[in-house]
């Protein structure tokens, strides 16, 4: 198994980046890793591995940069060459921590839809209060969403808990601002008419509060929607953090008490950070195309990597190629 990642994506590369590829050569056997990047900004953080190639690029696709602009223009940066492996077939996913723009067009010019798709959904897995977690799509890849491009996430997100979470039978919820069937807006009104219908384990609307409580497996929702959700989850993580840690330096006494819950204090902090289950993924491509969060360290690459791998192993694309078209012929007929 063959993956391309862009060695210049992320707030912390190249070295997080490299850190993490070689933390994934060391655990996962199987894996062979293509490493793109500018040389002379790799070289000072690589060790030489037998699996590793590392492929030189003069350019980098900046946070700043244009997204679709950047993916025709910058034909020799990292993550133009990065994609163009998977395209050509020299990869079989590919993963990058860099300008989510530039990543998700150069998915959709570069890499291509699967045929049916309509619209390919950005999908992550957030925690849980039980450490389970739960998959949402869409997350922003698209803002606006229509009835059968919401059935197609619950499609998609349903196969991925299946193959690569192990779930036998995913619940899959529409998040939605009431449990009652008659809830929500036109949009969400016609898609719980239309899941109620697919062959999936719908259990109903579900609600944003519920969320963390492991109320669903899969959780669908339009693009708009999903990345206030998560962003929202994501804000408030960070808050409770930052409260706990004012709390426990706030005294002599309190500092004792923190030192005592150090190792529960981390516990925690992992429990509540969504990298730790890997990178969001862009359902709907002919190839798995993993976005890592800008600020990953070496062990949320890592994570990324193996959620990757694990896409790439179960023949993630080949399933949902496979289920959509029967969803699309069902509809037809």
């Amino acid at each position: 198994m063959i993956l391309a990642i862009d060695g210049m994506g992320g707030d912390h590369a190249p070295k997080s980046v490299i850190d993490g590829a070689m933390l994934a050569l060391n655990e996962l056997p199987n894996l062979k890793i293509k490493l793109y990047g500018h040389k002379e900004k790799l070289n000072p953080f690589l060790t030489e591995h037998e699996r590793l190639e590392v492929i030189h690029c003069e350019e980098v696709i900046e946070g700043e940069d244009d997204p679709a602009r950047s993916i025709r223009r910058k034909k020799d940066a990292s993550m133009t060459k990065m994609l163009e492996a998977v395209t050509d077939g020299s990869a079989d996913a590919c993963l990058s921590a860099g300008n989510t723009g530039a990543l998700m067009a150069g998915g959709l010019f570069k890499v291509g839809r699967i045929e049916g798709v309509s619209r390919p959904a950005l999908a992550t897995t957030l925690p849980t209060i039980d450490g389970q977690g739960f998959l949402m799509l869409d997350l922003g890849a698209n803002a606006d969403a229509k009835p059968e491009n919401i059935v197609q996430y619950a499609i998609m997100g349903n196969i991925y808990a299946k193959q690569v979470r192990g779930i036998e039978k995913p619940r899959v919820g529409l998040l939605n601002i009431g449990t009652e069937d008659k809830k929500g807006n036109e949009l969400t009104k016609s898609v719980f008419g239309l899941l109620k219908e697919a062959d999936l384990h719908f259990i109903g609307n579900v609600e944003a509060r519920d969320l963390l409580n492991n109320v669903a497996d899969v959780v669908v929702t339009d693009g708009f929607t999903g990345n206030m959700v998560l962003k929202s989850i994501e804000g408030t993580a960070g808050a409770m953090m930052a409260m706990l840690k004012e709390a426990f330096m706030s005294s002599g006494k309190t500092k004792i008490g923190a030192l005592l819950m150090k190792n529960e204090l981390k516990k925690l902090k992992t429990k509540l950070d969504y990298s730790e289950h890997g990178g969001a993924a862009l359902f709907g491509l002919q190839a798995p195309v993993i976005k890592a969060h800008g600020s990953s360290n070496a062990r949320a690459i890592y994570s990324a990597i193996r959620q990757a791998a694990i896409m790439a192993e179960h023949n993630v694309t080949e399933v949902i190629k496979t289920k959509i078209a029967d969803s699309n012929k069902q509809q037809g007929d």
